[in-house]
Order: structure tokens, then sequence, then C-alpha cells
């Protein structure tokens, strides 16, 4: 239940319940932004993972927009911005 909690509101600020899944391009790309930012492999290849799973490919374009500051998510995708990086916090950092 709560798993679906979670999920709930990233699959809300998509534009749709099934929208394709992030590509390989996106993984690498979300990769390479995480270690500019973070310079720790372990945390962005997990943070990377996780968002494979976590998220869809048109929402994984506004969070590595937001990651590099070239775009906030939208006023409507900020509640399912903020679900994303508490789940992936809670899977890549459990103690933070």
């Amino acid at each position: 239940m709560r798993a679906l909690l979670v999920a709930l509101p990233l699959m809300l600020a998509t534009s749709s319940a099934f929208a394709a899944a992030p590509t390989a391009e996106q993984k690498a790309e979300f990769a390479r932004v995480c270690m500019g930012i973070a310079q720790d492999e372990t945390l962005c290849t997990c943070k990377a993972d996780a968002a494979m799973t976590l998220i869809d490919g048109p929402f994984m374009d506004t969070v590595i927009a937001a990651m590099k500051g070239t775009r906030n998510p939208a006023e409507g995708e900020y509640r399912a911005y903020n679900a994303y990086v508490a789940k992936s916090n809670q899977i890549c950092k459990p103690n933070y």
C-alpha cells in the first residue's frame, strides 16, 4: 500500500501512466550529470538505476533538466518530483 501511495503522485504527474520507460541514453546522461554534481559513482549509479524504475522517459527529461539547473519542474510536477527524490534517496541513501 505504501508503495502505491508513493507511486501514485508520479503516475498522476506524467502525461500518461503508460508513458515509455526512460532510455539507456537518458540513464547515461543522468549518471553523467549526477557525477558532475556529486562525484560519487556508487550514489550516481544507484540513482540512475532507481530512476529507470521510478519514473518514465518524459519525466526523466524533467529530472535531468532540474539537475542541470536549466529548467525547474513545472508547477504541477513538484509533487511527483519531490516524491521521486524522496524515493530515490530512500533506496540509495537509506540513512539520509
